[in-house]
């Protein structure tokens, strides 16, 4: 990493130096033309981070515009730390998800870690609480020594962080995919509790106000972090290893304890933490939010190295940082919260009336910046798009119909396949009791936590299907937002709100970015049409290794409101005697299924289709049922069709069921045709469940025989015992893990 502070303006323009900072040779003469000479090393540091696609959105910004953001129960949409929404009694829920993948390739246990920590922090910077984690993970299969290494790492890094600072991890996906093997992915998410009138914003208001550095000591980890998120990965990554930040969960928990005391102090103005570009980017992004400025000097921020140069100090991505604006005159009530909890809180700097980001080091000025250049007139590119070949190919192909010889060998080898395998060998390492108010734990279709004092609830859940996203991203985006909207209804909530996790490829390749801008297209239409606005998110693009991109990835975190704690809705059969109900027909539709894929091994064809109209009316009417006390379990028919929901059904309370079919048994049993809901419910509720639901079919009913029994016209087609399938469908993951390989 270039270092030399001695290395002069001249030099860096001669050289190019710049361009290893991220820089092009546009937007290096763009920074000349702002300043109106040439940058120092510290100011050209300063625009690579904050103008890298990380910080700055600068590609992605025009698609980003299209989201749905607004509605009346929206407090606050994109723009702060986490987006925030009201769930009455003068609460609110505030939640966010981020990416940290290139980190994650490189150093797995501390990217992940690393990668909770710094959401856990955009939450409560707000003034929330965090009372949840969920995860959104990615791997390559299971076969390669590598492979196993890294979703091995990743694990243990969400698990040591999450468990040691005291937040619950109560949900999540894990996929698997060959796309995956060079660039997993790591998408961690927050959610956090509020009352609204403690709701922060991070702002560095009132001009002559004191600038409060909080927090861990500054370090030379995570320098250049986002540039390097905002970069293919290569051979070359592996050298990165100092742009991946070390955690420290323990500090972590004082510092939520001590800025959850801070925001009771009016004295408080604005509040930060140091994310993606540090120092740099929560200095600049507060005042130019407020429309000040700031000067800061460099020699009172609080350094764990000696000898560092302003360079290293702003880009640092040290964790466990945060930045505080507070009235002037008032700072030590606030630097007093701090060393309550044995932290150190130090003035740094103070708020301009210029709009100039002003650094000063050793009594000169070290950077002399427009501050919006660096926030708001980042440039932004409208790249070019192009429809890839293979997606027209799969256009024209007839559609994919798979030859099924074997129903109970074939439902036995889908148990098996790791996307559809329990994860309990990941989720048995997180603590998803810490706080006490977790009700429903990892594993179901959503996870649940009560909101303490209160009648209600939250769900939360993550998901992407992301070959439906490959093949059509339209589609399989209006897919990955309509199976939250069902995850969280079938637990029983409404659905409230979304926060997106945008995982793709190169978008200077104008393929990927067709990819982008069409899965946004479909998450757009879908959002608008489940009333689930987009209020925060993130980015994650670049994610190619080897010259392969990732399967578009677009991952929706949602949440819903339990109106009642009465609502609370298994995903699992509950009584010998209960009616088991598919909502929504079934059609043939293999394209991207897991049976495809375990068939042919490999995903090609056309989607699924989806029809909103018929996935909002379904969804309400369902969640109508709920409310009215009439289901005793629902769960949504995602991944291996119904044969798979229906043994899932089974694993958790040693009842079976008997299932009659009386269509196409490949497609009724393995179809995964979207809209559609696997129910039971009580004998006496049957006249008024079918009087609210419209697309209901009775197919069966739940027995005591410990079975999974599935025939058609009096033939039994499968007949296994629900204990053997739990068997194969629990010990897949561990068992690839154990093997050589």
């Amino acid at each position: 990493m270039l270092q030399a502070p001695e290395i002069s303006p001249e030099l860096i323009e001669k050289d190019g130096l710049y361009r290893e900072m991220g820089i092009t040779d546009e937007e290096f003469q763009l920074v000349k033309k702002i300043l109106g000479r040439l940058p120092n090393f510290t100011e050209t540091g300063i625009f690579s981070v904050m103008w890298s696609e990380h910080c700055s959105y600068k590609t992605s910004k025009p698609v980003l515009k299209k989201f749905p953001t607004k509605a009346p129960h929206v407090i606050q949409g994109p723009g702060e730390g986490a987006g925030v929404i009201d769930i009455g009694d003068g609460q609110a829920v505030v939640f966010k998800i981020e990416s940290h993948n290139h980190p994650s390739a490189v150093e797995p246990y501390q990217g992940a870690a690393t990668g909770v920590g710094g959401i856990i922090r955009d939450v409560f910077s707000m003034g929330a609480r965090p009372i949840a984690i969920l995860n959104s993970l990615r791997f390559g299969n299971l076969t390669s020594g590598r492979v196993k290494y890294l979703f091995e790492e990743v694990v243990n890094g969400i698990a040591g962080y999450g468990n040691c600072v005291g937040v619950p991890t109560v949900g999540g996906e894990v996929q698997f995919d060959n796309c995956y093997e060079g660039n997993p992915l790591v998408n961690a998410m927050c959610v956090g509790l509020i009352d609204q009138k403690d709701i922060q914003k991070g702002i560095a208001a009132g001009i002559g106000n004191t600038v409060i550095y909080a927090g861990a000591r500054t370090g030379r980890d995570g320098i250049h972090g986002a540039t390097f998120a905002s970069e293919d990965l290569s051979e070359e990554s592996e050298s990165k290893r100092p742009s991946v930040q070390v955690g420290d969960p323990f500090m972590e928990k004082l510092l939520i304890e001590a800025c959850l005391e801070v925001i009771h102090c009016d004295a408080l103005v604005g509040m930060q933490d140091m994310g993606a570009a540090g120092l740099t980017s929560s200095a600049s992004e507060m005042a130019s939010k407020a429309g000040t400025g700031m000067e800061m000097d460099l020699d009172l921020v609080p350094q764990r190295e000696l000898d560092m140069t302003p360079y290293e100090m702003m880009l640092s991505e040290s964790q466990e940082r945060m930045l505080l604006v507070v009235e002037k005159g008032r700072e030590q009530e606030i630097i007093d919260v701090f060393q309550k909890y044995g932290l150190e809180a130090v003035a740094v700097g103070r708020v301009t009336d210029d709009k100039r980001f002003r650094l000063l080091h050793k009594g000169e000025v070290a950077a002399d910046i427009p501050v919006d250049s660096l926030a708001e007139d980042a440039p932004v590119y409208h790249k070019p798009s192009k429809v890839p070949t293979y997606f027209e190919e799969f256009q024209t192909m007839e559609d994919y119909y798979p030859e099924v010889l074997d129903f109970s060998e074939t439902l036995k080898a889908l148990l098996q396949q790791t996307t559809i395998a329990s994860k309990q060998w990941v989720y048995d390492q997180y603590d998803s009791m810490v706080q006490t108010n977790t009700v429903v734990t990892p594993g179901s279709d959503a996870a649940v936590l009560r909101v303490r004092g209160f009648d209600k609830a939250l769900a939360m859940t993550t998901d992407c299907n992301s070959r439906y996203i490959y093949l059509d991203p339209e589609t399989g985006g209006k897919i990955a937002v309509a199976e939250a909207a069902r995850n969280i209804v079938c637990s029983g909530a409404k659905p409230l709100a979304l926060t997106d996790g945008l995982n793709f490829g190169n978008p200077d390749k104008p393929e990927v970015f067709w990819q982008i801008e069409k899965s946004v297209d479909g998450m757009c239409e879908a959002s608008l049409k489940l009333q689930t606005p987009v209020i925060s998110g993130n980015v994650s693009l670049y994610n190619e290794s080897g010259n392969q991109a990732i399967y578009p990835t677009p991952v929706v975190g949602m949440v819903g409101l339990h109106e009642s704690l009465d609502h609370i809705t298994p995903s699992f059969f509950q009584s010998k005697g209960d009616a088991i109900y598919v909502i929504g027909e079934t059609n043939p539709e293999f394209g991207g299924s897991e049976l495809q894929n375990l068939l042919e091994n490999d995903y090609f064809g056309k989607a699924p289709k989806i029809d909103l109209e018929v996935e909002a009316k379904r969804q309400n009417q369902l969640l109508k049922a709920i409310q009215s006390g009439l289901v005793a379990s629902a769960h949504d028919l995602s991944e291996g069709g119904l044969a798979v929901a229906l043994a899932e059904s089974l694993f958790s309370n040693q009842l079976g069921c008997e299932v009659e079919v009386n269509g196409d048994v490949t497609s009724d049993l393995f179809s995964e045709t979207q809209s559609r809901f696997l129910v039971s419910v009580k004998e006496e509720n049957q006249t008024a469940f079918e009087a609210l639901l419209e697309d209901a079919k009775s197919i069966g009913y739940v027995t005591d025989s410990g079975k999974l029994s599935v025939s058609q016209s009096s033939k039994t087609i499968i007949e296994e015992p629900a204990e053997s399938l739990k068997a194969l469908w629990k010990g897949a993951i561990p068992c690839l893990l154990k093997s050589k390989g």
